[in-house]
């Protein structure tokens, strides 16, 4: 049982103002494993305060002073990658191949492609006479899930320390201990007191404390679009800036030049990786309506060959949901897409055979899925795909925007250019192009209700600056 009752404020491990333990459960074995305070808005108030005295001192550093306490990040970081992938794994049930593959890989990524982007980027450009600076924006709220927690720390705390902004982190209290990890990674790095925060806690009470706070001057938000709303809804008073990224229900268009067999599988995968417990998961397969038969017939081997099992166990492809909440409602959806007459092709209702306890659920496929079932319509954030029919390019791009998110979208086709196309026509923040992985100099975010803003590379340093225009810069003085 690990004990991560402190949360960290101004350089120091301290208790919460008020104790109110929460159990940390590890979704495999439904047991705990650690403890962690839930802070309320008297801790929001004492990091936010530290946070705005480091800010006065912290975004006059220069570049190299930055670069060099995020190398020293970077090198801790590598020391403790197993120690994190273990504790990921444990936490939210990722298995430990993914974990160490990916989960904890992509925080170290991170940091590493800020500090790329921080060696050149320019601050400061004169146009005519007039300066153009990019200044921090101050301190900033970050409020994390736990899907990919390392993933989504990273992305933000590692821009907010090259801008020059202070913070203060919230992760979530279901996937907290990679966090604290995380705070002892960033102490030991030696970053100066107060600029590096963190409270535990939920999004209702240190959530809104964070996001309606009037010293903080962003709120950096990725979760479920329901929530996202109240974090907006809470900042709106002190119109403090807002990015978020929500949720997704992204599209994967496998076009009648495609090799199908392989295209389904590797769709099938990637919307089972991670359990199906990602915001960008292509979870609505798109396939020619007189290849449906087939794709489904495709789809059914590759659920079928997903291992599911405990998530420390070697070879293990997908391990259990994250919670007993997010069981319910992956079950709940499923039973719902019988009821609305959808083919069931693989997996179904209830726990894999010989599973009695932890939150494990049946990869799951269903055929014949119409675009306004609820299957097809809701982020059911577990590994159940639906297979929608298309008659040409043109109903496939109609279908694939036909939702009110715009996370991702996915195309596989034998001709580049009609991919590009396509890709084009997708209302999403990203596409995947014939399988393309992640770019994380690239930019990550959606359209619609899948949040404003962008992360990741530049796009991501961006949002943590404020950009001043000085008149009369380069003037003659008089």
């Amino acid at each position: 049982m690990k004990d991560c009752r402190q949360f960290y404020i101004d350089g120091k491990w301290v208790s919460p103002s008020k104790a109110h333990d929460f159990p940390v459960i590890n979704p495999a074995t439904e047991q705990p494993i650690g403890t962690i305070s839930m802070g309320g808005a008297a801790d929001v108030d004492k990091a936010v305060a530290a946070a705005k005295r480091a800010f006065a001192s912290y975004s006059e550093t220069t570049v190299d002073q930055r670069l060099a306490f995020l190398e020293r990040i970077i090198a801790i970081y590598q020391s403790r990658m197993d120690e994190m992938a273990e504790t990921i794994s444990e936490e939210m049930g990722a298995p430990i191949g993914l974990s160490r593959a990916a989960q904890a890989p992509a925080g170290l990524a991170h940091f590493l492609e800020i500090v790329r982007v921080l060696r050149h980027f320019q601050f400061e450009e004169l146009k005519g006479s007039t300066l153009m600076r990019k200044e921090p924006i101050g301190v900033c709220g970050l409020i994390t899930p736990w899907n990919w927690p390392m993933n989504q720390i990273a992305c933000k705390v590692a821009p907010a320390l090259a801008a020059g902004c202070t913070m203060i982190l919230k992760p979530s209290e279901i996937a907290p201990l990679s966090a604290y990890l995380f705070a002892q990674i960033l102490h030991d790095a030696g970053l100066p007191p107060g600029v590096f925060n963190m409270v535990n806690g939920d999004g209702v009470t240190v959530g809104a404390a964070i996001s309606s706070h009037p010293d903080v001057a962003m709120v950096s938000f990725t979760g479920s679009t329901r929530a996202g709303v109240a974090v907006a809804a809470a900042a709106a008073p002190t119109v403090k800036r807002v990015t978020q990224e929500l949720g997704g229900k992204s599209a994967n268009i496998i076009l009648d030049d495609a090799d199908l067999e392989s295209a389904v599988k590797e769709g099938v995968q990637a919307c089972f990786r991670n359990t199906g417990q990602s915001c960008n998961a292509p979870t609505r397969l798109l396939v020619p309506r007189s290849k449906m038969a087939e794709a489904a017939a495709a789809a059914k081997r590759a659920a079928e060959a997903t291992q599911v099992g405990d998530p420390q166990t070697k070879g293990t492809s997908i391990g259990p949901l994250s919670t007993k909440a997010q069981f319910e409602k992956v079950e709940r959806l499923i039973e719902k897409g019988l009821e609305e007459g959808a083919k069931l092709v693989a997996g179904g209702p209830g726990r894999p055979e010989g599973r009695t306890t932890g939150y494990f659920v049946k990869p799951t496929v269903f055929a014949d899925v119409q675009n306004d079932m609820t299957i097809a319509r809701e982020e059911i954030f577990g590994p159940v795909l639906s297979i929608i029919s298309y008659e040409d390019d043109e109903d496939a791009v109609r279908i694939a925007n036909d939702t009110p998110y715009g996370l991702s979208g996915y195309v596989t086709s034998g001709n580049i250019e009609r991919a590009r196309r396509v890709a084009k026509r997708i209302h999403s923040g990203n596409v995947h192009i014939n399988g393309a992985r992640l770019d994380f100099g690239g930019c990550f975010g959606g359209y619609k209700q899948s949040g404003n803003g962008r992360e990741w590379g530049e796009a991501g340093l961006e949002e943590f600056l404020e950009l001043k225009a000085i008149f009369g810069y380069a003037g003659s003085g008089q």
